[in-house]
C-alpha cells in the first residue's frame, strides 16, 4: 500500500523537487489564507467524485489535490478501484458478433468458439451482417498498421467483451536479451535489436514510459512534469537567426460585407493571411501571422532560430547530429522541436534542420530548451537509448537486476483508427465501447497547419481521427500512454460524441476539434481535392467542412502535453456549436480548455472542474480564447453571418492555481460570451476583455481571491461589457476597470479592509470584509449543486 500511495503521488505530479528548485500544488503561497487554500481542495475532491462517480475513489484526483498531505488531509473514499460500465450490446449479440482474439486466425469463421485474429479483417467481414458488430477479447492487439473504417463500415460497432480488457496498441513488442553494459554505479542493461526497428522514438517499460537519454534529467521521468525545471536556460545561449526564403503572399478580405465592425478601434475587422514564403514550413502552407498587419501582437510570422551554440556539461557529443531540441519560445506559449541538421564539436554550434514548425506566433530566438537522443546523456535511472548505427538499445533501469524481456513496447503506428468519409457521403452511426488504445506514435515532427488566428499551430493525426462522419460515439474508452493526440475531430463531422472516458498521459491533446476553410488550392487533410476560390474562400465556413455539434462529457483528462507543450484537454478551431459538459482535467502544462478563434459559436462549457493547468507555460489560464479571425458563418441566425453566436461558460469549478492570469482568459478580440454560475478561485482579475473585445458578460459568479474585478477594453455602443451580481473576495481595494452603472451593478466586493478605493461610481455594489473559508464554500456548494450525496471525512 505504500509503494502504491508512493507511486500515485508521483504520477499525479503533485511535487517536484528538481534541479532548479521546487514547486507543490499551488504556486500562490503568501497571498491567500492556507486554510482555505485546503478548503478548495477538499471540494474539488467531493466535486469531482460526483461529477464522476465511476472512478470510486478517484484516487488519481485525490494525490493531485494533495489530500494526503499533513497539512491539508482527507481520507480517500473506501472505493479502491474504478471501473467502466460495460458495454451495452445489442440483443442477440453472441449470435451477430465477429469475435476477435489476440490468439485468433483469421481463416476461422470469427465466432466465439473460432475468432479472428485481425481488428481490419473483423471489421471488413462484420458489415455483411444485419448487426455490424465486432467484439474484441482480452489482451492486446497490436496493430501493424492503422484501423480504417469508411463508409462500407457505417453502423458498426466495435465493442470490448464484456467485462474483459481489451487493449488497441499501436506499438510493438521487442524481443530482447540484455545483457550488462555498466554496472559500476549504474544499472545500464544493452540488447542487440537489429532488423527489430529503425527507430525509437519513445519506449515503454511494463507499461510505463522510460526517459529518451537527456539533459536535464527529469528526476521523476518523463511523466511527472518539472514544471517550470529540468530546463537549460536559453537567455545564457546564442541563438543562430533564420533567414527566410521570401516574404509571404498577403491576403486582406475587402468585401464590405466581410467586415466585422464591432470592436473600438477596428480591431480585428477583416480576414487576412499570408500564404508561402517563411510559412512554408506549415502545411498548408498559410498562417494569419504571416499577414502583412495582422494584430494582436505585432508580425511574428514564423519566424524560430536556426540553431544554437550550446556547450554541454556532457559534451562534446560524439554523435551531435543525432541530437533533437525541445525549445520552449521564449514567454512559454508553446514549444518548438528540432532535428539537428549539423554539429560542429569545436564550436558547439548545433545547425537545426527538421522541425520548428509546431508554433504560430514566432519568435527569432528560443527560450529554455532540453535535448535528447545522445548516449552523452544516459546517466539516469529510466533512461534509454537507442543507437541506429548499431542497433543496440540501452537501458538504464530503475531497478534491481536485469529490465525486464516481455514488456519492452515501441510505439510504431500514429494513427490507431482512422474513420473518414466526405460530406457527400460519410461514415455514419459508428460505435467504439470499452476499449484501450496505447501506444500510438509520436506525431509532433509530422506536417502542422495553422488552425487559424490564435497562438497555435497543430498537426492532423490521433490514436482514433474522425473525419466526414455523422453521430459517431466513443464511448467508456481508455486512452493512455499515446504519444500524440487522443481523439481528433477533423473537418465536416456532425454530432460526435466522446463520453464516459479517461485520457491520462498523452503527448499531446486530449480532444482537438478543427475544420477546414479554403486557405490554399491544397490541404494534406483533403488529398485528392482541388479547392476552389482561393484564398478569398478562406472567410467563408458556410460550405460545412467544420464540426458542429461536437460533445465531450463525463470524461478525465490527466498528465497530457509530455512532449507538445501547446496542448490542452479540449481544443478548438474552426468549429461551432461544441458542448464540452461534466469532465474533470488536472495537471497540464497550458490552458485545459482553448478556443482558438470566434468561429460560429454557439459551444456550451459547463459542470467541468478544472485545476492545474498552465503549469510549464504563461499567459493563460484553465480557459483561454482568441478571437482575431473573422469568419462568415451560418451559426447565429442560419443565415451567412460574420457574428457569431453566443457561448455560455456556466456552473464550473476552475481554478487558477499556476498561472498568473486569470479562470477565463478572454484574450484578443473574445466576444460574445456569457459567463454565469461559475466558481472561480484566484487569478490576478475576475474578468478580463482586451484587443477590442466587446459583448462580454460576467453575472452571478464566485471569485475567490483574485487581486482586482476587471479589466476590460472600452466598446462601441451595442456591444457593451456587463459584470453583475457577482461575488467577488479580493486581496486589494482597487475594483479595476470601471464600467457605468447599468453595465455593472448589484456585485459584492469582499477586502481586507472592507474598504474600496474611490472611484467606478460606486463601484457597482457593495463591499464587506473579507468572509470566511465557510461562507465562501457555502456560496460555491449552492452554485454546484449543493453536493448533499457525499460527505467528507476530514
Amino acid at each position: 500500500l505504500a509503494l502504491f500511495v508512493a507511486m500515485m503521488k508521483l504520477l499525479a505530479g503533485l511535487v517536484f523537487a528538481g534541479v532548479q528548485g521546487t514547486w507543490s500544488l499551488s504556486l500562490r503561497d503568501g497571498d491567500k489564507p492556507a486554510s482555505f487554500d485546503c478548503e478548495w481542495r477538499k471540494l474539488a475532491y467531493a466535486y469531482g467524485r460526483k461529477l464522476l462517480p465511476r472512478m470510486g475513489a478517484f484516487e488519481s484526483l485525490y494525490y493531485a489535490l494533495d489530500l494526503n498531505s499533513d497539512s491539508c488531509h482527507t481520507e480517500m473514499k473506501a472505493e479502491a478501484t474504478h471501473s467502466h460500465a460495460t458495454p451495452d450490446l445489442p440483443p442477440g449479440w453472441r449470435d451477430a458478433a465477429v469475435f476477435v482474439d489476440v490468439h485468433g486466425d483469421d481463416t476461422q469463421v470469427g465466432s466465439e468458439s473460432h475468432p479472428l485474429r485481425s481488428l481490419q479483417v473483423a471489421c471488413d467481414r462484420a458489415i455483411a451482417a444485419e448487426i455490424p458488430l465486432v467484439i474484441l477479447r482480452a489482451g492486446t492487439h497490436f496493430l501493424t498498421e492503422t484501423l480504417t473504417l469508411g463508409p462500407q463500415h457505417s453502423k458498426l460497432l466495435i465493442s470490448s467483451y464484456p467485462n474483459e480488457r481489451a487493449e488497441v496498441s499501436g506499438g510493438k513488442k521487442l524481443q530482447v536479451t540484455w545483457v550488462p553494459y555498466n554496472l559500476t554505479g549504474a544499472n545500464i542493461w544493452v540488447s542487440d535489436v537489429t532488423g527489430q526497428v529503425q527507430e525509437i522514438e519513445t519506449l515503454q517499460v511494463d507499461g510505463v514510459r522510460a526517459t529518451r537519454a537527456r539533459y536535464p534529467n527529469m528526476p521523476q521521468g518523463v511523466e511527472v512534469s518539472c514544471g517550470y525545471g529540468c530546463t537549460i536556460d536559453g537567455s545564457q545561449q546564442t541563438w543562430i537567426k533564420q533567414t527566410f526564403p521570401g516574404n509571404s503572399t498577403n491576403y486582406t478580405d475587402t468585401t464590405p460585407q466581410h467586415y466585422r465592425n464591432t470592436s473600438v478601434w477596428n480591431w480585428f475587422k477583416q480576414y487576412e493571411i499570408g500564404v508561402g514564403g517563411e510559412c512554408s514550413i506549415y502545411d498548408p502552407p498559410v498562417s494569419y501571422w504571416c499577414a502583412e498587419h495582422p494584430q494582436g501582437g505585432g508580425r511574428p510570422g514564423a519566424e524560430r532560430p536556426a540553431g544554437v551554440i550550446y556547450k554541454s556539461p556532457n559534451g562534446p557529443y560524439e554523435h551531435g547530429e543525432d541530437a533533437r531540441f525541445f525549445v520552449w519560445r521564449p514567454s512559454r506559449w508553446f514549444n518548438w522541436i528540432f532535428d539537428v541538421a549539423k554539429y560542429d564539436r569545436l564550436s558547439n554550434n548545433f545547425t537545426f534542420g527538421r522541425g520548428g514548425h509546431q508554433g504560430a506566433r514566432g519568435h527569432e530566438s528560443g527560450g529554455d530548451f532540453w535535448v535528447e537522443n545522445v548516449m552523452e546523456e544516459l546517466d539516469f535511472p529510466g533512461e534509454f537509448f537507442f543507437d541506429k548505427r548499431t542497433e543496440k538499445l540501452y537501458l538504464f533501469h530503475n531497478g534491481t537486476g536485469a529490465p525486464p524481456t516481455d514488456s519492452i513496447v515501441v510505439p510504431g503506428v500514429q494513427v490507431l483508427v482512422n474513420i473518414t468519409g466526405t460530406q457527400w457521403k460519410p461514415v455514419k452511426g459508428v460505435q467504439v465501447k470499452g476499449l484501450r488504445f496505447s501506444a500510438a506514435a509520436p506525431t509532433y515532427m509530422m506536417p502542422y497547419g495553422v488552425p487559424s488566428g490564435g497562438d497555435w499551430a497543430l498537426d492532423r493525426y490521433s490514436a482514433i481521427f474522425l473525419q466526414g462522419t455523422q453521430e459517431t460515439l466513443i464511448d467508456g474508452c481508455t486512452f493512455e500512454r499515446l504519444d500524440g493526440n487522443a481523439v481528433m475531430v477533423s473537418g465536416y463531422n456532425r454530432d460526435a460524441t466522446i463520453q464516459r472516458s479517461d485520457f491520462a498521459f498523452l503527448g499531446g491533446n486530449a480532444v482537438a476539434v478543427w475544420g477546414y476553410t479554403n486557405e490554399t488550392s491544397r490541404d494534406p487533410g483533403r488529398p485528392g481535392i482541388v479547392l476552389a476560390n482561393v484564398p478569398r474562400a478562406g472567410v467563408d465556413g458556410t460550405d460545412g467542412e467544420h464540426p458542429v455539434r461536437t460533445t465531450v462529457q463525463n470524461c478525465s483528462a490527466r498528465e497530457i502535453g509530455l512532449f507538445e507543450k501547446q496542448s490542452s484537454f479540449f481544443f478548438q478551431a474552426k468549429a461551432s456549436e461544441s458542448r464540452i459538459l461534466s469532465n474533470i482535467f488536472f495537471n497540464g502544462p497550458r490552458a485545459g480548455i482553448n478556443l482558438n478563434d470566434g468561429f460560429g459559436g454557439g459551444d456550451e462549457i459547463a459542470w467541468n472542474l478544472i485545476f492545474s493547468s498552465c503549469r510549464e507555460s504563461g499567459d493563460h489560464g484553465p480557459f483561454n480564447s482568441w478571437d482575431r479571425q473573422p469568419f462568415l458563418t451560418r451559426v447565429r441566425t442560419g443565415e451567412p453571418s460574420m457574428i457569431m453566436q453566443w457561448r455560455w461558460i456556466h456552473h464550473n469549478f476552475m481554478v487558477d492555481n499556476f498561472s498568473p492570469q486569470e479562470a477565463i482568459d478572454n484574450d484578443d478580440g473574445s466576444c460574445y460570451y456569457k459567463t454565469h454560475d461559475n466558481f472561480f478561485v484566484y487569478g490576478w482579475q475576475a474578468m478580463k476583455t482586451d484587443f477590442g473585445g466587446h459583448d462580454n458578460h460576467h453575472y452571478d459568479n464566485i471569485y475567490a481571491y483574485v487581486d482586482h474585478a476587471l479589466g476590460v477594453d472600452p466598446t462601441l455602443p451595442g456591444h457593451e461589457q456587463y459584470f453583475y451580481g457577482n461575488y467577488v473576495v479580493m486581496q486589494g481595494e482597487q475594483v479595476g476597470t470601471c464600467l457605468p452603472q447599468k453595465q455593472m451593478y448589484g456585485n459584492r466586493y469582499f477586502t481586507p479592509s472592507g474598504k474600496l478605493q474611490e472611484g467606478c461610481q460606486g463601484f457597482g455594489g457593495q463591499v464587506s470584509t473579507t468572509p470566511s473559508d465557510a461562507d465562501i464554500l457555502t456560496q460555491a456548494k449552492m452554485k454546484l449543486g449543493g453536493l448533499p450525496d457525499i460527505s467528507l471525512v476530514i
